[in-house]
């Protein structure tokens, strides 16, 4: 029965188009599934129907954290343990690219890059997700006390002993991020290849001015989260009483004013001009960003995977672009 399985998935594979993350041989898939709701709103059964949708419609790029989701049981690990038990029933590791991240808040610990939870959290991720090497690891929260070079030394560790092929960053500061350049140049230490930023329709400014920049001279690809401002940029809430259409609708009520609304209908005129979704435009439009590799997106159904699917295939115009950029300033 499993080896029927891991059949009718590899049949429907389709290679859709792929991209090589910068300095590095990983080619991934334009859109990065994010792992945060395995665990959390899907459990095992629906976490492996969509993964199994995702990849057997040609992606390979899967994105997670040994955190998530501590929200429910306050240390996390779920979302990885049910990828790990996914990617041993299917056979499939070698034909994705996984991303995990390390430094996390829980409720057992702080934010945390010390030497010492490196070394120790990358052995459970290994662990959880049942393979012996990660893809690409980030740096998921700076503690902004440990020094640089003792991250850096500790990711030169794992590195060489083929636990981790690329490293990564996420939520660390302009300053911290050059000054980790600095370092590993000076001391032939892995450097950063990507870098996941908190971008989208709704959150442009920051990393616009602080971070683009910087992507631009290190050289970095760069795959967004919240890439659909917590759902609000599907269209779904547009009042108050829309709040209470799931349990994330508490993190987008910061929305609902006049430049939230006034985003909601630019994608409203181009989603309809393209025949698509405010979803798929959304997507689209980050895709149309230099340096963007791939947005990070969840999905809990069937209807939202095929949303994220089309977004690759749409290429918005020039004045679809100039829509949506006037639009959110």
């Amino acid at each position: 029965m499993e080896e029927d399985i891991k059949q009718q998935i590899h049949y429907k594979i389709k290679i859709m188009d792929r991209i090589k993350i910068s300095k590095t041989d990983l080619e991934v898939s334009r859109i990065n599934l994010g792992g945060n709701v395995f665990g959390w709103t899907l459990d095992e059964q629906q976490s492996f129907k969509i993964l199994d949708t995702f990849v057997g419609a040609g992606f390979n790029f899967i994105d997670t954290a040994d955190t998530y989701s501590w929200w429910v049981n306050g240390k996390g690990g779920q979302s990885e343990i049910i990828i790990g038990n996914w990617m041993k029933a299917r056979g499939n590791r070698k034909d994705l690219v996984i991303a995990t991240k390390v430094g996390s808040e829980t409720k057992e610990h702080g934010f945390d890059i010390s030497k010492k939870h490196i070394l120790k959290s990358v052995d459970e991720s290994l662990q959880r997700l049942q393979t012996d090497y990660i893809d690409l690891y980030y740096t998921h929260f700076d503690d902004e006390k440990t020094p640089v070079e003792e991250t850096l030394s500790a990711y030169d560790e794992i590195v060489k002993a083929g636990k981790v092929r690329y490293i990564a960053a996420s939520n660390v500061s302009p300053e911290r991020l050059i000054e980790s350049f600095e370092v590993a140049e000076k001391n032939n230490f892995p450097k950063y290849v990507a870098l996941q930023p908190h971008y989208n329709l709704l959150e442009r400014t920051k990393y616009e001015t602080a971070y683009a920049p910087l992507v631009e001279k290190f050289g970095l690809t760069v795959f967004p989260y919240w890439s659909l401002a917590a759902g609000f940029l599907t269209g779904k809430y547009r009042s108050e009483a829309d709040l209470k259409k799931s349990v994330r609708g508490g993190s987008v009520s910061k929305y609902l004013n006049e430049k939230g609304l006034t985003v909601l209908s630019a994608l409203d005129r181009v989603s309809a001009k393209h025949n698509s979704t405010q979803a798929t435009v959304s997507l689209a439009w980050l895709l149309a960003q230099p340096h963007i590799g791939a947005p990070i997106v969840s999905a809990t159904s069937e209807s939202q995977l095929q949303t994220l699917f089309a977004a690759p295939k749409l290429k918005l115009d020039s004045e679809a672009l100039e829509i949506l950029q006037r639009a959110s300033k």
